[in-house]
Order: C-alpha cells, then structure tokens, then sequence
C-alpha cells in the first residue's frame, strides 16, 4: 500500500483496493473472470431463470421456508426498489403485505425485471413479533427458488406515520 507524504497509508489507495477486490469477487461469481464455478453447497439455477443462484452452505440455515441464507448474483444491470409500503394502511396486514409486494412488482416491472430477479430484500416492521407469519405466507405468494436472500428487521416506527411495514429489494437483470 502506498503512503503518503506524512507517511501514513493513503486512505485512497486503501479503498481502491478494496474496490477492485469486491469488483473482482463480483465477476469470478458471475462467471466473468475465472474462479470457483460454484460455492460449495450452492443450488444450480433453473435454466432461463436468470443471473441467480441460490447459497445453501452447511452451518447457515434458512431462516424459514421461502428464504435463502444467500444469492451468487451476476447480470449487467441492477434495480434499486425503494422502500415500500401498502396503499391502505387500515387493511389487515395479510392485506398491507400483499399490496407491499404488488407495489414492488410494478417498480420491478418499470425496470424491465420480475420478482425472479430479486437477490435481496429488506423488510421492516412496526410489529414484527404480530406480522411475521403473515409476510412469510404472503411472500411465497411472489417469490420462488432461489428465494432472495432477506432480513426482516423490527424497528419502532417507520417514515410515515400508521406504515406497519416497508419492504426494499435489490434485483439484478442479465440480458
């Protein structure tokens, strides 16, 4: 590493480093460059399903039914979806789930992706404890195998006031 005048490390060299080795991890996984073709205990994907694989290593479980402990994602671009929520907020929460998803759908769809695309989702919840089985129900409803790899976290409040729920997903498309 380089250092600078004062002789301390170059806090730019340091992160351009870094950079170049998450970049290179990223193509060794997609393919791009050479590399391990799969990590161990990965599942191979379903042709013509697209630029993910699902993670299964022994010693990191799968939170639940409907969830991958991770995703090897490749693709040429990526689809950010905002944190979203339901259009009624006084709907039941099954309801307020399903809409959530359906409002993440038509930003996926707007970006030329589907809920197959999806590597990563983070959910929020005002009730987690309350709402938890009921997201879990409703999102197998929209996603399929290789699940994303997803964290449900319980926060106290959300932006918006009555919101019980956001969700936020990451998507990568390769064509």
């Amino acid at each position: 590493m380089s250092r600078n005048h004062a002789g301390r490390m170059d806090r730019r060299a340091l992160i351009d480093g870094g950079v170049a080795g998450m970049l290179a991890g990223s193509l060794a996984i997609s393919g791009l460059i050479p590399g391990p073709a799969r990590a161990a205990g990965s599942q191979a994907q379903p042709e013509g399903a697209g630029p993910l694989v699902g993670l299964y290593p022994e010693g990191a479980p799968a939170a639940d039914v409907g969830y991958s402990p991770g995703i090897a994602a490749g693709g040429q671009r990526v689809i950010f979806v905002s944190g979203q929520g339901p259009s009624d907020y006084d709907a039941d929460i099954e309801t307020q789930i399903r809409q959530t998803f359906q409002r993440i759908g038509a930003v996926l769809k707007a970006g030329g992706a589907s809920f197959r695309d999806v590597a990563m989702m983070r959910s929020y919840f005002v009730n987690i404890q309350r709402d938890l089985a009921s997201f879990r129900k409703v999102r197998r409803e929209f996603l399929t195998r290789p699940y994303p790899a997803s964290t449900a976290v319980g926060v106290t409040a959300l932006a918006i006031p009555k919101l019980q729920i956001e969700i936020e997903a990451i998507a990568i498309i390769g064509r």
